[in-house]
């Protein structure tokens, strides 16, 4: 057996997750930054959106050959690599310049995240105990959660004090930081012994997680709502307080992943998915109808309670449902349909916001929630006449359906 304790909170944990952090802070500080050094180039609307598109298209085509990269390599050095490669593209981008430099460097970013994202997450799952990765993983995800929360305000603020040169280069030294915390990851030899078991092929899609996956892409479609346009509908709504709006999303999604972990351990993914869906729902309905700043930010509260659950839940019950030499192609299906969950929402709800309004985007968006509670409560209909592991219930849950 991999783990001799039922103890979560070794070192290997707590380098694995604030190197995981820290590459989503320094990713997050991107996303609001980047635009402006695209403009600085010369550049305009459509070539922000192209940078942005190919950054998720490298990640999302990277990601299905990470199974197979694992079974040759050891996917610690994997990580450690993958770090690298996004910490020399960050600061790559000073280098950069003019637009097709920028893209060039943008590619080679994307396929380092995408790989770097799925190790991290298959070798949190290895870390934790088995019978504790519900919690597990829902701790794992409160230092990205903060990370995420945190990141654009660094990135703004860095460059208010600063310039780009600073921005990039001082994301790299981060970045290398998370580097040398990866270096101090211990696997134990049986994790990598499981690493070479079975004929690992190229998959697009793992099968076994395909409801888990149109679950979180669904999921992705409304969060792409949130994070696109909110602070467009803020404007409209004379709402001036955007950075308390995201903060309270990020401190209750901590605040709920510190109890949904266990309960998901003990009774499976329905106690926190169909929960998790109504109090989005909630949220959401409360901000299409919003007439004040506090029923906004209550919104912010139902909206982190439900997304803070069901995020982790997702992610944890695609690892359940395959072999443990399996856990990259698992969570390269559940990142990927997360990521055109998101890119398509934006799309989708854009195109929501141009025929009626930014505020009809959330009364849409709740819709999406609705159909999730729907497929979830088919698949558990279905499973009735399937094997326990169909639903990624465990031994101690199946009553439950």
């Amino acid at each position: 057996m991999v783990h001799t304790t039922n103890k979560i909170w070794s070192l290997s944990f707590i380098f694995v997750m604030i190197s995981n952090a820290l590459v989503f802070m320094i990713f997050e500080m991107l996303l609001p930054t980047l635009p402006l050094f695209i403009t600085n180039l010369g550049g305009g609307a459509s070539q922000v959106g192209l940078v942005t598109g190919i950054f998720m298209l490298s990640a999302i085509l990277i990601r299905p050959f990470a199974g197979l990269l694992a079974s040759k390599f050891d996917k610690k050095l994997l990580l450690i690599f993958g770090i690298a490669v996004i910490a020399l593209s960050t600061g790559g981008y000073y280098l950069a310049n003019n637009i097709t430099a920028l893209l060039i460097v943008r590619l080679i970013h994307g396929a380092g995240f995408g790989l770097v994202t799925t190790y991290f997450a298959t070798l949190a799952a290895e870390i934790i105990p088995k019978e504790r990765r519900g919690e597990g993983i829902g701790y794992f995800g409160v230092g990205e959660t903060v990370a995420i929360s945190i990141g654009p305000m660094v990135g703004i603020m860095t460059l208010e004090l600063y310039d780009f040169q600073r921005l990039f280069l001082g994301g790299m030294a981060v970045l290398f930081l998370a580097v040398f915390m990866a270096v101090f990851i211990k696997r134990a030899p049986e994790g990598k012994e499981r690493d070479q078991q079975g004929t690992v092929k190229f998959k697009l899609l793992e099968k076994r997680v395909l409801i888990p996956a149109l679950l979180i892409f669904l999921i992705g479609i409304a969060a792409g709502g949130i994070m696109s346009f909110f602070a467009l509908y803020a404007l409209e709504k004379e709402f001036s307080h955007v950075g308390l709006f995201f903060l309270l999303v990020a401190a209750a999604s901590f605040v709920v992943r510190l109890v949904s972990g266990k309960l998901f351990d003990k009774h499976g993914p329905a106690i926190i998915l169909i929960p998790g869906s109504v109090l989005s729902i909630i949220g959401l309905l409360m901000l299409y109808t919003a007439s004040s700043d506090g029923m906004i930010l209550a919104a912010a509260v139902f909206y982190g309670f439900g997304f803070g659950a069901i995020f982790p839940a997702i992610q944890t019950w695609c690892i359940n449902l395959v072999e443990e030499h399996e856990h990259e192609d698992a969570m390269a299906s559940f990142f990927n349909f997360f990521d055109l969950g998101i890119g398509g929402g934006s799309f989708v709800l854009g195109l929501v916001a141009a025929v009626a309004s930014y505020q009809a985007i959330y009364v849409f968006a709740s819709f999406i929630y609705g159909v999730f509670l729907v497929v979830y409560l088919v698949s558990l209909i279905l499973a009735k006449k399937q094997p326990k592991h169909y639903v990624g219930e465990s031994e101690h849950t199946g009553s439950f359906l």
